[in-house]
């Protein structure tokens, strides 16, 4: 008697596409590259993720002028951090998954939130980890007796039967492509398994109000693992990035139903756990840069946040016959742009010399007011005059080497005052919406590069 063979069939790891025939091009979404084999078996009867305790409400359509609105009631997670990037807590019955590189502390973060919640009872499983593991764990990060139940399982179902055994106000799931239901034949993690899992918890989330948490792998690309239906069944998908060489850890949110996606929080790896970072600024600014050149001050804003950075940069001749250009924490290509711009309209030949820039802590910044900073770096570096101590700046830099407005620079001054600075050169047509009764710090309003660079070296350059 011959054995059937298994069937194999295609799918897009973006959108969830299935085709028996591999193609180079997802006729669906357009990503290529992106079909991979699984094999599939015929289904059971009845195999349907059962959610024990739960029935199918019927519903029916309805005028969206006869739909009553009420209040998201959020739970305080006792992380200011995570509550500012989530938009004010966690919502009853949202599921929120959280990514980022292995070792990074995804599940440290979520496990320290959970022992630090009282007066809620909370649901861990894991798939990765022994509840042995996850004990060591917690006796290394600082708990008061919280009523936080462990578990290791991978099996969806039977985290469900824990689910009603416990019934918990809130369920951690670590990690989503380590858990598997009885309704799919293949192996944990595959777009399958990853993709009815995540239906499934939704279809939880949105039935008990119970709200979840998935921490989820990325691959080497850095997005996450599994289809991109993953990302679009959730409610929330928080980046947990930075350096492992680095202390300093932020949780960026990507997509968040229930508040702004410009937030960020910032956290500081340490012994007993990430502790967060209220004041960032004291933190990302080296105390002992005084007389040193190639380093400037700038005043940036992630989210609602506004916070001093430390732009370096290194000019040196070059050793090679080509040029290097090297940047960390900050774009290269606008990187090229203001070189380009610091050569055509400011007259520094930099074509012969190495640049290398970066932003000190380990972060990586998007906000173009930084500009004005990265190009007085630049120049202090390659005319090795030092930028004053107390001199901070805000601006971004056009192609034709003027200085163009930023928003929200009223903040950016309040910040640098508390920090102490005592000038700040800010772009001249924002001086006008200014009101300088409430401001200390000098104000200096330049319009191109030359002015600036004339007020930062005076007559060195």
């Amino acid at each position: 008697m011959f054995m059937a063979k298994n069937k194999t069939v295609f799918v897009c790891q973006n959108c969830g596409f299935d085709t028996p025939k591999w193609t180079g091009k997802c006729p669906s979404c357009g990503e290529w590259n992106s079909f991979v084999e699984e094999i599939i078996y015929k289904e059971k009867s009845g195999s349907k993720v059962v959610i024990s305790g739960l029935e199918r409400t019927q519903q029916k359509p309805m005028l969206i002028s006869e739909v009553v609105t009420t209040i998201e009631e959020r739970i305080n997670t006792s992380s200011n951090e995570l509550n500012r990037v989530l938009g004010g807590g966690l919502v009853k019955g949202s599921l929120v998954l959280i990514g980022g590189e292995p070792g990074i502390g995804k599940s440290t973060l979520v496990l320290q939130v959970v022992l630090g919640m009282k007066n809620k009872r909370t649901l861990y499983v894991s798939g990765e980890e022994s509840v042995n593991q996850l004990k060591l764990r917690a006796e290394r990060l600082s708990y008061d007796q919280p009523e936080c139940y462990i578990v290791s399982e991978t099996s969806l179902e039977q985290a469900f039967v824990h689910v009603q055994n416990v019934k918990p106000d809130l369920l951690i799931i670590d990690s989503i492509q380590t858990i598997t239901t009885e309704a799919i034949d293949s192996s944990a993690g595959s777009i399958s398994q990853v993709r009815e899992c995540a239906a499934a918890l939704l279809k939880f989330c949105k039935t008990t109000n119970i709200p979840t948490l998935l921490i989820g792998h990325i691959n080497k690309e850095g997005s996450i693992a599994g289809p991109k239906v993953l990302e679009h069944i959730v409610d929330t998908v928080l980046q947990f990035e930075g350096d492992q060489h680095y202390m300093y850890r932020i949780l960026r949110p990507i997509k968040n139903r229930f508040g702004s996606t410009s937030e960020l929080g910032i956290f500081e790896m340490q012994q007993t756990g990430l502790r967060e970072v209220s004041n960032p600024s004291e933190l990302l600014l080296s105390q002992n840069h005084e007389g040193l050149s190639g380093v400037a001050i700038a005043s940036t804003i992630e989210g609602a946040r506004p916070f001093l950075i430390e732009a370096q940069a290194l000019v040196s001749s070059a050793a090679y016959g080509n040029p290097q250009r090297s940047s960390t924490g900050f774009d290269q290509r606008r990187l090229n742009m203001l070189l380009a711009v610091l050569e055509k309209r400011a007259g520094f030949k930099l074509t012969q010399k190495d640049v290398f820039l970066n932003i000190a802590g380990g972060i990586k910044v998007n906000d173009p007011a930084i500009d004005l900073a990265i190009i007085s770096a630049i120049l202090s570096s390659n005319i090795d005059i030092a930028i004053e101590k107390q001199i901070c700046m805000a601006g971004e830099v056009g192609l034709s080497g003027e200085i163009r407005p930023v928003n929200r620079l009223e903040q950016r001054i309040h910040e640098a005052e508390k920090l102490g600075f005592k000038k700040m050169l800010i772009p001249h047509v924002n001086l006008k919406s200014l009101d300088l009764k409430k401001i200390t710090i000098e104000l200096i309003q330049v319009r191109k590069v030359e002015e600036a660079f004339r007020e930062l070296f005076g007559n060195g350059k």
